[in-house]
């Protein structure tokens, strides 16, 4: 693990406090560093991610069918026949 790394949770639905605001600015200050864990993704390896909040069930089915996560009824029955 990175010894360098700091981390601040910042409760939802508060503020920033001014010392939060300027540690978060000292960070901005500092390169992004990459490694073996957390190798610099390309642009189209970052074009393939999805958002995990779905609008409906319905949705979220669609899209574990789509990742292969689950499979429709109507396919199990086909290829079991």
């Amino acid at each position: 693990m990175n010894q360098n790394l700091v981390r601040h949770i910042i409760p939802a639905g508060s503020k920033p406090t001014s010392e939060q605001i300027a540690r978060i600015r000292e960070a901005e200050k500092y390169p992004i560093v990459f490694d073996d864990d957390c190798p610099e993704l390309t642009d189209e390896q970052l074009a393939e991610f999805r958002p995990v909040n779905f609008a409906s069930m319905e949705e979220r089915r669609q899209a574990m069918i789509e990742a292969g996560i689950i499979i429709e009824s109507s396919v199990l029955t086909a290829v079991s026949k």
